[in-house]
């Protein structure tokens, strides 16, 4: 049988040293001094006698609050419907873009009519932040913002539909370049569609800080999402050779602001099949706009 130190009794035996530490700073933070103790393959929480009242009902009042808080109904997270046809959309796109650039169709040099160029965009061609976002300098560019591009796409659409989630991705691809545009040289170009790729990543993000009812969480775990976040875009968007590092920061905090909007539509809306077509209607139509515009201009 374990004897106390003189002074000292023991107010808690575990099998488990996370859990008497656990306790321990419990204790501590409330002000009762407490230490601990191995006996036998176990841990001993041991407090000075005086404490051992004041320290039971504080363990007591821990643990419940601890198993109500497991108890608790777990949040469930919407989902809709629209995100597979909306990647399809994405893809094909590009694609076409792609081939359209690569046969310079109707007489066009796509990449010169279609470029994010600082200089230009202040001046007024606002169509290039948008127009940039299709274009690409060889098949493993375009190749990896279609995966990408897809895998991040797929996952906003089923968090706010595929309509709302692509009307989100294109106009903060396209304010990520205009903020570019801004804090480049006026000579600066850029072309991909990896702005609109980190804009996903943002909205993404966005929607996983969310506050939600349902148990209490840490501050880890809190803002997990936040830094995941950084984390995959400390990975994919600064390499390379040819890089927009710039371009690929202000496209991730452009979905980050209009994602945090678009996460806090309500759900009933989300859900509406009509305001979903109307929303992946007017993205489309921006791009096809911002095109029409760019190509008669350089004619």
């Amino acid at each position: 049988m374990y004897e106390p130190p003189p002074g000292h009794e023991v107010v808690w035996e575990t099998s488990y040293r996370g859990e008497a530490t656990e306790l321990r700073f419990v204790l501590e933070s409330l002000g009762v001094r407490s230490k601990i103790q191995q006996f036998r393959g176990g841990w001993l929480l041991l407090v000075c006698s005086d404490d051992v009242s004041r320290a039971a009902e504080e363990i007591a009042s821990y643990q419940s609050e601890s198993a109500e808080q497991n108890t608790e109904r777990p949040v469930v997270i919407p989902t809709y419907d629209g995100a597979l046809f909306g990647v399809s959309v994405y893809a094909g796109v590009l694609m076409l873009i792609a081939v359209f650039m690569g046969r310079s169709v109707l007489g066009f040099d796509w990449s010169v009519a279609g470029q994010m160029q600082a200089g230009l965009v202040m001046e007024g061609q606002w169509w290039r932040t948008v127009t940039a976002l299709t274009l690409h300098f060889d098949p493993g560019h375009i190749g990896s913002n279609l995966v990408f591009g897809c895998v991040f796409g797929l996952m906003a659409g089923r968090v706010l539909g595929g309509g709302v989630a692509w009307f989100v991705i294109v106009f903060s691809g396209a304010l990520g370049n205009l903020v570019n545009a801004m804090l480049q040289p006026a000579s600066h170009t850029s072309i991909g569609a990896s702005t609109a790729v980190f804009s996903a990543l943002g909205v993404l993000v966005s929607h996983a800080l969310q506050p939600r009812s349902g148990p209490r969480e840490t501050f880890l775990r809190r803002w997990s999402p936040l830094i995941g976040g950084l984390v995959i875009f400390g990975f994919t968007g600064i390499g390379g050779e040819n890089t927009d590092v710039t371009a690929h920061a202000t496209g991730l905090l452009a979905g980050l602001a209009l994602g945090w909007g678009g996460a806090a539509l309500p759900s009933d809306w989300l859900g509406n099949l009509r305001l979903q077509q109307a929303s992946g209607a007017a993205a489309l139509m921006l791009v096809v706009i911002a095109w029409a515009v760019g190509l008669a201009f350089a004619g």
